[in-house]
């Protein structure tokens, strides 16, 4: 029996006029099925992954390739990075673009990041001192010798992290960073990856690239890490899993190379450490979609001053594959190219934290600081601080972080003591003066209270001499010490010190003498204003002076004891002691001599007061003019004749009145006053190497500044050329130096820091 078609029969008019406009759109459905698709991968647009591994100084061309794809227009979506990888990638993810991460490594200097570089105004007086003695330090434990941990503890690179991560500071999850990342580093004690994904991004990219025997391993949540190149240079696995569709990696680790080019320790570890790495990268190299490699072959991991060659070298690896990287550019959005505001960020310190510490109390810590909660302080200010704090020595680790306090800042400080108290120091030294000696220094710290130090120098060789000095370290607060010193030399000297009248005596123009001073200082001293050091003591004072040519007379013309007190301000802001490029110095000081047991019977009260102002501009990168003046007066009764102010020579380290003159011999010119200028041309022509010129003026008489003399025209010119080397011994000078007034030149010859 026929029946209606079941659309017909049993559907309402309504549902079946449904079912007709249906059937009627469903081929234009099939038509614009490809453009919804189409549609679709649009707008799911495959995630862009950045590999970049570590390399040292060649992880420069990551940049290159950066500055490529930023002008093909390809958004990265995913970093991950080891060593030097971690450092460029670290800094990009936190919105800094190419151009801008080129300009910060261009502006770094590198000698001084590879050398922890803690900044001479950061030292005490004391510390700054042993900057100028000695070249070898090395810790002493139980009778033993032992070697630094590293070169350098990294905290020059750290500071500079952490300024150029102040827009992201309060980030812990590096997912939520402007280019979401992470960072390999190495468990030494298990030898286990580590991935740092989290955390405070300074400290997670100075462990990445903390690079054996250069940097010491980087303390986080336990663990001593160092350089993810050890076991992981090259991230790929773990940016798929971010979530990466393509990655881009790119690879400038060392192959293997052969013993001709294995030239230095850094080039053998870095072949140790890529043993591994090389025989993966194959199958990492499978892993990546477009691979980069720049030809680096030609540098090594500290090869730093060739970067804008390695960056070169970067942009045309990726040039090479531009076809690849430009298919990768969505042309349906405007790429935008990062930019980090740059601006002079500062920190408001709500908080201070430190971790417990055995040997030095908050205050200690604070003090070196320089600074307390509640201020606002400039990235600079942190800088100095944690120089301060480093350069004591009694930190093994420094490290701190940044944390959200109240929509302000938490610095969380966290030290660990030095486990080792005692350091033994090493050097040379000649001058024309005291002669050749070598110089040996033992420092032991907390020997009786907690911030105490005891120092010894001891200088062997032609004129044995020492420099005993303890003292306790209360910062800001008064500081206490002892100090005793031996010095002697045997010189022919043009002065007698007694105006002449023994060399008219024997009848000769010179004497030659045997010089001896023993001296006992106790003292007290603190930090004025937060930047002079001023303090006061309590001195004896024995001096002997004798000539083998006064045989006929008596050999011994002085042989007594001196009892003063004395007070001084000091202020010292020169970067380099000897070959400084800005800063400025003041020096003052003032001594009377109570008593003294007399040997010549003609000893009565006198005050001798002295100050020296110096001041150094750089006239250019290489060239710097440094001046100076000084003066010096005796005053209140009749000077002791073996405290006058002596002039002449230039290299020895300068005791009681003694002072350099270029244009004369050691010790030429006497008298109990005294005012001299002296201006120094420098000239860094190489690295290291210095052309310097030198003029110096003075008024040296008896009552100088009674009579008014000391404003008349100089009655003693001297005038030097000279070169210098900055080794690794200490400076090496030599000098030629003339006076109008003479006949005759003078050559002088240093090696080595002044003792």
């Amino acid at each position: 029996m026929y029946k209606e078609p079941f659309a017909k029969s049993h559907l309402p008019k309504a549902k079946r006029n449904f079912v007709a406009i249906a059937c009627c759109l469903m081929p234009i459905a099939f038509l614009l099925l490809p453009i919804i698709t189409f549609s679709q991968e649009v707008s799911k647009r495959p995630k862009v992954g950045l590999v970049l591994s570590g390399g040292g100084a060649k992880g420069f061309a990551h940049i290159g390739v950066l500055k490529v794809l930023e002008q093909a227009g390809v958004k990265v979506d995913y970093i991950s990075g080891t060593s030097m990888g971690a450092v460029v990638g670290g800094l990009y993810a936190s919105g800094y673009s190419a151009t801008q991460i080129d300009s910060i490594f261009f502006h770094t200097d590198f000698d001084e990041l590879l050398q922890d570089y803690i900044p001479r105004s950061s030292k005490n007086f004391y510390e700054k001192r042993n900057d100028q003695m000695y070249a070898l330090v090395l810790p002493f434990d139980k009778l033993k010798i032992g070697i630094p941990i590293a070169l350098s503890k990294g905290m020059y690179n750290y500071n500079l992290l952490s300024k150029l991560t102040h827009k992201v500071r309060h980030v812990r999850d590096f997912s939520k960073l402007p280019i979401p990342f992470l960072c390999i580093a190495t468990d030494i004690e298990k030898g286990e990856q580590v991935i740092l994904k989290e955390g405070y991004l300074a400290q997670a990219m100075l462990a990445s690239s903390a690079f054996p025997s250069l940097f010491s391993p980087v303390e986080i949540e336990g663990k001593q890490l160092i350089d993810g190149g050890v076991i992981n240079n090259y991230p790929v696995e773990e940016i798929r899993k971010m979530g990466a569709d393509i990655v881009i990696g790119v690879d400038v680790q060392d192959d293997l190379k052969d013993r001709n080019s294995l030239n230095d320790a850094t080039r053998i570890l870095v072949q140790i450490t890529n043993l591994d790495m090389i025989k993966v990268m194959k199958e990492k190299q499978k892993q990546t979609d477009v691979y980069i490699k720049p030809d680096v072959k030609d540098y090594g991991v500290i090869s730093f001053s060739e970067g804008r060659s390695i960056i070169k070298k970067g942009e045309e690896a990726s040039f090479a594959v531009y076809e690849q990287i430009q298919k990768l550019a969505n042309s349906s959005e405007t790429y935008i190219t990062n930019h980090m505001n740059v601006s002079n960020d500062s920190l408001k310190i709500k908080n201070i934290s430190i971790n417990k510490l055995e040997n030095y109390t908050r205050a200690y810590v604070l003090g070196k600081l320089n600074f307390k909660k509640g201020k606002k302080v400039s990235y600079e200010d942190l800088k100095t601080g944690i120089n301060n704090i480093n350069a004591t020595q009694n930190f093994s680790k420094i490290s701190y972080t940044i944390e959200n306090k109240e929509n302000d800042d938490e610095l969380k400080l966290s030290l660990t003591e030095n486990p080792t108290k005692t350091f033994l120091k090493f050097g040379i030294h000649y001058d024309g003066l005291y002669k050749s000696a070598v110089l040996a220094n033992i420092t032991q710290k907390k020997s009786l209270f907690k911030n105490d130090v005891a120092s010894l120098d001891i200088g062997l060789g032609d004129n044995i001499r020492y420099n005993f000095d303890y003292y306790i370290d209360n910062g800001f607060y008064w500081s206490f010490g002892v100090k005793s010193r031996y010095n002697t030399f045997n010189k022919n000297v043009t002065t007698d010190f007694r105006n002449g009248e023994l060399l008219a005596q024997i009848g000769l123009n010179n004497i030659n003498i045997d010089f001896s001073d023993l001296t006992h200082q106790v003292y007290m001293q603190t930090i004025f204003i937060q930047k002079f050091l001023i303090g006061a003591g309590v001195e004896h004072k024995y001096l002997k002076i004798k000539s083998d040519n006064l045989e006929n007379i008596n050999p011994t013309f002085e042989k007594s004891s001196y009892l003063s007190v004395f007070g001084y301000m000091n202020f010292d802001s020169y970067d380099n002691k000897l070959f400084p490029k800005k800063g400025w110095m003041f020096s003052g000081d003032v001594q009377s001599f109570l008593d003294s047991s007399d040997y010549t019977n003609e000893f009565s009260r006198f005050t001798i007061a002295k100050g020296e102002i110096g001041v150094v501009k750089s006239i250019n990168k290489k060239t710097t003019l440094k001046f100076q003046s000084e003066a010096g007066v005796s005053f209140g009764g009749n000077s002791v004749h073996f405290f006058d102010f002596v002039l002449g020579g230039y290299g020895f380290n300068t005791i009681n009145n003694f002072k350099p003159f270029y244009g004369y011999d050691f010790l030429s010119i006497a008298g109990n006053s005294y005012i001299k200028s002296c201006f120094t041309f420098d000239y860094e022509f190489l690295k290291k190497n210095h052309f310097n010129f030198a003029a110096n003026y003075a008024n040296v008489q008896d009552g100088l500044f009674e009579n008014g003399n000391w404003l008349s025209k100089p009655n003693f010119n001297g005038y030097a050329v000279g070169y210098a080397l900055e080794s690794i011994i200490g400076p090496v000078e030599i000098k030629y130096s003339w006076s109008p007034e003479l006949n005759r030149g003078y050559a002088y010859f240093a090696v080595g820091f002044s003792f």
